[in-house]
């Protein structure tokens, strides 16, 4: 039984362990000029409130939008939505495109607060 309960614990806790992986990889990519920060939620939501820098591009356009912004497909690319699906959605696009160095940082308010508590 314990065996069982620490096997659904372990469980539990991998994919919060991978956000906060790749929210930690997302900061990092954000200390270096190179990288570019796209917000793929909506223009409405992005106008409501945006991180500093973000550039907004719609998930459904990142394809047709993304050379203007990164040109060279080995640019670090930090991808946020509002709760991580569309960001996702968008990071399989770019792959599919040859982008290769891709973090998917999830939701907007748990990349706001990763980035205000690394401040």
């Amino acid at each position: 039984m314990r065996r069982l309960i620490a096997t659904l614990g372990l469980l539990i806790s991998l994919p919060l362990m991978a956000g906060e992986a790749e929210l930690n990889a997302a900061v990092t990519a954000l200390q270096s000029p190179d990288s570019v920060l796209i917000d793929v939620r909506t223009a409405e939501e992005f106008a409501a409130g945006a991180l500093p820098g973000a550039e907004q591009i719609d998930f459904e356009q990142i394809a047709s939008r993304i050379s203007a912004i990164a040109p060279d497909k080995d640019t670090p690319i930090v991808l946020y939505c509002r709760s991580g699906r569309r960001s996702s959605i968008a990071e399989e696009s770019l792959r599919a495109m040859g982008y290769s160095n891709l973090i998917n940082a999830g939701g907007y308010d748990d990349l706001k607060l990763a980035l205000e508590s690394q401040d």
